[in-house]
């Protein structure tokens, strides 16, 4: 799936040392522990020259930045796509190192990035870009050092040639190179829903807040990709009205709640929430001003910035996307009395269930 457009007022490096900065201050940090906090351990940028299918050399620009390594190996996700840019890789993994405390468990923050369109890409494409670039990062990952795992438009399978190309480098086998890979190759049962049901969880926890029951409570969810898609057939499933769906195509959103099975059987078919006929067709933006108790963007970084924050209708805000909300847009909201729930405690369920997966991977 690709962005949903946005309307940026920072750069996602830029949000997250905005709100690192309100943090700090509020901490009392001393100025060296700021410093260090808030700038990266290592940035690698590499250019991977991949043969196409057409017999034609590309090369490719990628990136893996490494926040910290103070609590342990860094973790995070590689995405794929024409709009990667370091200063967001940068932005994320710094993000990373704040949800991995927040959950407690021992990883610092990382995330990798490559410029390309997946879409366009065929297979073998896709795989001798991956294996070349995990051939070029190869003396900084590991298991503890540097653990991959799925993002932005890649998946089990691209975690399996990751850890194929690691493990033919050092001669053994290492299950542990990576997490988000298949079952059979030492994946974790629930990872792949494991995001979006950490969405449930924090959706159920600010349900308390408010003494709100799941069957009174309408739901819009802003992208239909791994999280965004769990999210709303565990959320369905527990009870929750979902009233409002889009994905970068357009979205549908129906007061009175939508038809979730045929919904995904739509999608199943058109490979896109739009064209939907359960509900009025709605742009991916625009669904977010819509009416809902709960409103869950789960498609891409600053969908919420100080040009819409203030028609932003739901209670309850719950980031199931990494940075969907710039710090000019949480003022708002906070203005007008929304309950925010962040990123780094909302979406933590995918790196949590990854660090199970990681040690039982090390234990087998």
């Amino acid at each position: 799936m690709g962005p949903v457009e946005t309307q940026k007022e920072l750069s996602v490096y830029e949000s997250m040392a905005a709100r690192f900065d309100v943090a700090a201050r509020k901490l009392g940090l001393d100025d060296g522990l700021y410093k260090y906090l808030r700038t990266p351990n290592r940035e690698i940028i590499v250019h991977i020259p991949v043969v196409m299918d057409t017999g034609q050399l590309e090369v490719f620009d990628a990136f893996r930045v490494q926040h910290s390594i103070a609590r342990g190996p860094s973790k995070g996700g590689i995405r794929y796509s024409p709009d990667v840019t370091l200063d967001e890789i940068r932005g994320l993994a710094a993000e990373m190192t704040w949800k991995c405390a927040v959950v407690n468990i021992p990883f610092g923050g990382a995330k990798g990035g490559i410029i390309c369109d997946p879409h366009k890409l065929s297979q073998g494409e896709l795989e001798r870009i991956t294996r070349r670039y995990t051939a070029e990062i190869l003396d900084y990952i590991g298991p503890e050092r540097d653990v991959p795992a799925p993002d932005v438009n890649t998946n089990e399978q691209v975690m399996a040639w990751i850890m194929d190309t690691y493990s033919m480098h050092v001669r053994h086998t290492v299950t542990a190179s990576v997490t988000g890979k298949p079952l059979d190759l030492g994946g974790s049962r629930g990872r792949r829903e494991a995001t979006g049901r950490g969405c449930l969880v924090a959706c159920d926890e600010a349900l308390r807040r408010f003494a709100r029951e799941r069957a009174s409570t309408r739901v819009i969810v802003q992208g239909f990709g791994n999280v965004g898609s769990q999210a709303v057939r565990l959320m369905h499933e527990a009870g929750y009205k979902i009233v409002g769906v889009a994905d970068v195509e357009g979205g549908v959103y129906n007061p009175r709640g939508l038809d979730i099975p045929a919904l995904f059987e739509h999608v199943g078919d058109a490979k896109t929430v739009a064209g939907f006929a359960g509900g009025d067709a709605i742009g991916s933006r625009e669904i977010l001003e819509q009416d809902c108790e709960v409103l869950l963007p789960a498609a891409t970084e600053s969908v919420i910035t100080s040009q819409n924050a203030s028609r932003i209708k739901a209670r309850i805000l719950v980031e199931g996307a990494n940075s969907p909300t710039t710090p000019p847009a949480d003022e708002i909201l906070f203005e007008h009395g929304v309950f925010v729930v962040p990123d780094i405690l909302a979406n933590a369920g995918g790196v949590t269930v990854s660090y199970f997966e990681w040690v039982q991977d090390l234990q087998a």
